[in-house]
């Protein structure tokens, strides 16, 4: 795996159980790059992410993500690659019961960190950078999606990880939201993470253009889309 290369899979099978997804897959992803992953429902974009958190297991060929070969891993050792990995999905997954400080510590004690000071500090880092310093006393419910997807953000990014992997962030979020929560994803990987993100609006690939991958008849390749392209998937959507 070259130096700056936090994603590396050479020939690999993704499954999931015995049903084959992708096929010959070949990718490499540097630190700081943003790309983006389109297609179908169902055509594996999901399971791409699944297999490089190590959630699905990588069934054939090689893989290293964050310094972690995820077709030798044990799995004791997933929780240790999944320090380095901050995942966003597209239904928040928050705990509903307890405010937007106690989701973020809560999940700071479950990864280790015990000092009180620190845990405080780390969180109020987080929420400033998603401009949410001033809601950390408030409740999941009394908040907009937009500002509980930015919680999200705030969450994969307490221990300081070298990936984000973001599953349809901005899939339940209105077209001035989600340009909100793109801008923040951008500065995250112009900070030096890598961001890997599956979507499937093409309105944000036209507005934010970044290297796009697409998973097409078990296949992972470069989509090259012109910006003619674009607009006609835009059209079709």
């Amino acid at each position: 795996m070259a130096l700056d290369n936090v994603i590396s899979l050479e020939n690999a099978v993704i499954a999931v159980d015995e049903h084959i997804v992708l096929t010959d897959v070949n990718l490499s992803v540097e630190k700081g790059e943003f790309v983006y992953v389109i297609g179908r429902v169902g055509s594996g974009k999901t399971s791409l992410i699944k297999t490089i958190n190590a959630e699905l297991p990588l069934k054939e060929g090689t893989g290293t993500v964050a310094g972690f070969r995820i077709d030798k891993i044990k799995r004791k050792e997933v929780p240790y690659l999944r320090r380095k990995l901050g995942i966003v999905f597209q239904d928040f997954k928050l705990l509903t019961d307890r405010t937007v400080e106690s989701n973020l510590e809560f999940v700071l004690k479950a990864t280790g960190w015990k000092n009180k000071g620190e845990i405080k500090d780390r969180i109020a880092e987080v929420l400033e950078k998603v401009d949410l310093g001033y809601k950390g006393y408030k409740m999941p419910h009394q908040l907009s999606g937009g500002e509980q997807q930015r919680v999200v953000i705030a969450r994969a990014l307490l221990n300081d990880p070298e990936i984000i992997l973001a599953d349809e962030p901005t899939g339940n979020l209105d077209p001035a939201t989600s340009d909100e929560i793109m801008k923040i994803m951008v500065d995250i990987s112009e900070n030096g993470r890598a961001v890997m993100m599956a979507t499937h609006n093409y309105n944000l690939i036209k507005h934010f253009p970044f290297r796009t991958l697409i998973c097409k008849q078990e296949k992972l390749k470069e989509a090259n889309l012109s910006e003619a392209d674009i607009d006609r998937m835009i059209k079709n959507e």
